[in-house]
């Protein structure tokens, strides 16, 4: 599959109350950052950097919760499970999908530092993953929409870790104002 294929495919249409909720949670954002840059309480960059999280995971929780179809509630409760089979089933569109997963949110891993102003911990930005990654897993268990899994949350969170990483690697200690 192209990427306008995996695009189209997995990121349906949003309804009218999804595209309202969003749109006023964006602007809500915009009003806040735009009184914090005011105050000097932020800069322009960390609140842009801001914006683009809000945008990102709005998308990220769009195509792997809201717009998908409900179907029957799915769990697979065992850690380490896919590469398990990756190894024994030579299962290479498991391991595709286990990529994947370590990439979605690796640039809200690459936001962190520039919202922070600063060099983040890997094992802030790890626990950020997973924790985002959490809500994803239990919103899907509960509106019966994909497969809860431990396995995606380890590798969002590595994955917002890596992100993490390459910006705190071409960082200097503080971004100027």
């Amino acid at each position: 599959m192209d990427i306008y294929q995996i695009w189209t495919t997995y990121n349906k249409k949003w309804s009218k109350y999804e595209i309202l909720a969003f749109s006023v949670l964006l602007l809500l954002t915009v009003i806040v950052l735009a009184g914090c840059v005011c105050r000097k309480k932020i800069n322009i960059i960390q609140a842009m950097a801001i914006v683009t999280m809000v945008i990102f995971l709005g998308i990220v929780f769009g195509s792997t919760v809201f717009t998908r179809t409900s179907t029957i509630r799915q769990y697979e409760l065992i850690p380490f499970w896919s590469w398990k089979a990756i190894f024994k089933y030579k299962d290479w569109e498991l391991l595709k999908e286990n990529l994947l997963n370590c990439i979605l949110l690796l640039p809200a891993g690459a936001l962190l530092p520039i919202i922070a102003n600063h060099k983040v911990k890997w094992y802030r930005t790890l626990l950020f993953g997973v924790l985002v990654s959490a809500v994803i897993e239990t919103s899907q268990l509960v509106f019966m929409r994909g497969l809860f899994e431990w396995d995606d949350m380890i590798h969002n969170g590595l994955g917002c870790m890596i992100g993490s990483m390459i910006i705190n690697f071409f960082m200097k200690n503080k971004i100027r104002d």
